[in-house]
């Protein structure tokens, strides 16, 4: 039971992280442009010239939905991705933009329509596909969820597959797969070794086996690539703890205590709940 709150409450934070967003003019391709999910919305243009006014509207205010997304300002991306989609229903990019909209109004059946309609006007789309996954798993499909992630993962053209690989192991995990979940993870820094929410998870993962030096293992990688926040300071201190390890566990408490005093897991540290 607590290793599914523990899936649950990571999981979300990850799915929320690792959105696909790709406003591209070259249909089928996507991938984006940026590796990290903080690293931001980055809008690519058509530079062939043989752009239609329609399609050329269109893809100026998807990018715009995409950025307001981006920002948490759904009314206006809204109202962006509906010109769009005005100007051009043909665009697949458009929709999917408005799934992920309409998934974060939680408007399931308008955000079902979208991406449906964007994996019919281009299949292999692996934006799509990886976006269409996620919002299925978060709806309690996760076997679904997982086909068209690994449907992503398979676009030789997919610029960023380890993310959709992290996401199928996410999607894994809520449905208590953990060794699917490992396998997806593993297959994640395969492709980018300094992933860091693959890193976070096979920490969890090894820790939650009793493989307490190979969760340190983990942790210690994922510090090299992004600061600690409280989730991971939390696992790093209580590895330490069964490592035997009273010095860093000592360091990481600190760290907890002054970084996110707030913290829940700050709390359970006062109170001297380990498990």
């Amino acid at each position: 039971m607590r290793q599914q709150r523990q899936a649950g409450r990571v999981a979300a934070w990850f799915f929320a992280a690792i959105l696909t967003i790709a406003v591209g003019g070259c249909a089928g391709t996507g991938g984006g442009t940026g590796n990290m999910p903080d690293e931001g919305f980055q809008p690519t243009t058509d530079t062939t010239g043989n752009e239609s006014s329609a399609r050329n509207r269109a893809r100026i205010h998807t990018e715009l939905a995409g950025g307001y997304f981006e920002m948490g300002n759904l009314g206006v991306a809204l109202e962006s991705v509906t010109t769009a989609l005005q100007a051009d229903p043909s665009y697949h990019t458009a929709h999917n933009i408005a799934g992920l909209v309409y998934a974060a109004l939680k408007d399931n059946r308008r955000a079902e329509e979208h991406f449906g309609r964007a994996l019919r006007l281009s299949p292999a789309d692996p934006d799509a596909n990886n976006n269409y996954g996620m919002y299925l798993c978060q709806n309690k499909r996760e076997e679904e969820g997982i086909k068209y992630l690994l449907a992503a993962v398979q676009n030789p053209l997919y610029l960023t597959p380890e993310r959709s690989l992290v996401n199928a192991g996410v999607c894994a995990r809520r449905r208590g797969d953990n060794a699917a979940a490992q396998d997806f993870f593993q297959r994640a820094v395969t492709v980018r070794p300094n992933q860091p929410q693959a890193l976070y998870q096979l920490a969890e993962l090894s820790f939650l086996s009793n493989n307490f030096a190979a969760a340190q293992g983990y942790l210690r990688r994922l510090a090299q690539v992004t600061a600690a926040n409280a989730e991971v300071l939390w696992l790093a201190l209580r590895v330490e703890r069964k490592l035997g390890n009273t010095l860093a566990e000592a360091s990481y408490a600190q760290q907890l205590r002054n970084n996110f005093p707030d913290s829940r897991e700050a709390v359970a540290l006062k109170a001297g709940r380990f498990e």
